[in-house]
């Protein structure tokens, strides 16, 4: 068999370090496959939204930093999370699920939704004000679901197809839904419109705290296995150019000034060296 031309071989190394990146390799996992029976048609709003690595990482940066300004949110990753010392196996655990929902089987999606449910019924304590919490509460999981939808959605369309289509858009958050509400999330929004209200009104139970901030700094230094330290800072000065200023101040952040415009640039010039390497066009 002749071998690669230089352009595939490096096209092949570079899907197989990102694949490194995302799935533990040494432990034998593989890339979740995808399925012609998934939950979702090929080609339709959510598969295009997830299956944009940069902009699902810098989306993903984004929506953990607004999860953790919700006080059971932070509390659950606080005492039942081993978020500080296996990050990067959290974020990939994360990221699988995300996969393995949109792309994989029906059948495995639904079994990745049931596994996560049943890790929920076990989160559960008291806040610092002696007030339960429980990750299976409605609500809290309504704010993780509109801070992920909102954050994949914004990073999607800032580094990939800002002419996204208003009905595309509305469509992604119709899809979403149905493994918001299969999680236990209530309310859920259907479309853009549903999903700015719900996130005007969810932002009265947010609280900022040194644990927040804490955990946002974390978030911003963590250097995944097998990734550049300044690719690492380049995706997280994105996510946080992307906060809404309330956010960024609760947080202790500052916004992004002149030095965000190469940041920009960059993270666009790998998106597309991306799509390009795993051949999405």
């Amino acid at each position: 068999m002749a071998s690669p031309s230089p352009s595939e071989y490096l096209r092949l190394k570079l899907v197989e370090k990102v694949r490194g990146v995302f799935n533990d390799v040494e432990g034998g996992e593989q890339p979740v496959p995808v399925s012609a029976e998934a939950l979702f048609d090929k080609d339709t709003p959510i598969r295009l939204v997830h299956a944009d690595i940069v902009a699902m990482m810098v989306g993903g940066i984004r929506s953990l930093l607004l999860q953790m300004l919700h006080p059971h949110a932070l509390q659950g990753v606080l005492d039942h999370s081993n978020f500080r010392s296996d990050m990067h196996g959290r974020l990939r655990r994360t990221a699988r699920f995300i996969a393995v929902t949109t792309f994989g089987h029906r059948d495995d999606a639904q079994g990745a939704i049931e596994r996560v449910n049943r890790i929920h019924a076990q989160v559960g304590g008291t806040l610092p004000d002696g007030s339960p919490y429980s990750a299976t509460d409605p609500r809290t999981l309504a704010w993780v679901h509109v801070a992920e939808a909102t954050s994949f959605l914004a990073a999607y369309l800032r580094h990939v197809r800002p002419d996204m289509p208003a009905a595309a858009q509305d469509e992604y958050y119709r899809q979403f839904a149905v493994i918001a509400r299969a999680l236990g999330a209530d309310p859920v929004p259907l479309d853009r419109r549903e999903a700015e209200a719900l996130f005007r009104e969810l932002r009265g139970d947010l609280a900022t705290s040194p644990q927040a901030r804490e955990i946002a700094d974390l978030v911003l230094r963590q250097r995944p296995e097998g990734a550049p330290p300044a690719v690492q800072a380049m995706l997280g000065a994105e996510a946080v150019a992307l906060l809404p200023p309330f956010a960024r101040s609760m947080l202790g952040l500052e916004r992004p000034g002149i030095g965000a415009f190469p940041a920009r640039a960059a993270t666009w010039g790998m998106g597309k060296t991306l799509r390009w390497a795993f051949r999405q066009g």
